[in-house]
């Protein structure tokens, strides 16, 4: 009875799938994710005078955003991939 209810409630509102997971994960988990990775890097680094090695962190941080970047737009990834193969086979 139960598997049936669910089953017509996805027919009816267009099937199942994950848009509404992953707004929510880009709206609250990425930017809940980024400051506690500030917080962190000014805790661990700032406090000890370490700016050198904060910078090394944050440069990580930067090349982490950038990979989370391409992978929730939809051409850029494609895109870039084209252009990166273009270079070789070109």
């Amino acid at each position: 009875m139960i598997a049936m209810t669910t089953l017509q409630l996805a027919q009816d509102t267009g099937g199942l799938g994950t848009n509404n997971v992953r707004d929510w994960i880009l709206n609250n988990i990425i930017p809940l994710l980024l400051l506690v990775v500030a917080i962190l890097l000014l805790w661990l680094g700032g406090g000890k005078g370490d700016n050198a090695g904060v910078m090394r962190r944050l440069g990580g941080v930067i090349v982490a955003l950038a990979i989370i970047g391409l992978a929730v737009t939809t051409d850029a990834g494609k895109n870039i991939g084209t252009w990166i193969a273009g270079l070789f086979t070109g």
